[in-house]
């Protein structure tokens, strides 16, 4: 049985939930607990990204099936704070989706571009949604790691 997909905003009671299926999206690309452990700053959704109406979540029959969020960077520039699909969802849609109206937010806000530092494995992701890759940049996390930074011009 197939279910419609709906996209809303993000509840605050939710962000224990949401941060539950970054990890899980994460830990699906093979990374070990020691990264996922240092990559959680990462992977939480911040209860004051909620409160600012900048997160949204995918909805399919009535199960939680995505996360998107953005943060206001200042002059026009908003970055993706965060974006993740549950593992079993991957494929049908919803991060085009997300990406979709997380473009239409951002917009809204009065955003001109979105900057978004990537993990290696989502790349391919948005580069085909129309972002450019324009250089790297370190982690925000104790990961360490150097990952692709992309702009998406809106």
């Amino acid at each position: 049985m197939s279910h419609t997909t709906i996209i809303r905003p993000a509840r605050l009671e939710e962000a224990g939930a949401l941060t539950a299926l970054c990890v899980r999206s994460k830990a699906h690309w093979g990374y070990d607990d020691a990264f996922m452990a240092k990559a959680m700053s990462e992977l939480t959704v911040r209860p004051e990204w909620i409160a600012d109406g900048l997160v949204l979540v995918a909805e399919t029959g009535g199960t939680v099936a995505g996360v998107a969020g953005i943060t206001d960077e200042g002059a026009g520039t908003f970055d993706v704070s965060v974006f993740f699909v549950d593992p079993d969802r991957m494929g049908d849609g919803i991060g085009r989706r997300l990406f979709g109206a997380i473009c239409d937010l951002a917009r809204a806000s009065g955003a001109r571009r979105l900057t978004i530092l990537s993990d290696p494995n989502a790349e391919r992701f948005y580069r085909c949604m129309g972002a450019k890759r324009i250089g790297e940049e370190r982690s925000s996390s104790e990961t360490g790691r150097v990952l692709p930074l992309l702009d998406y011009a809106l």
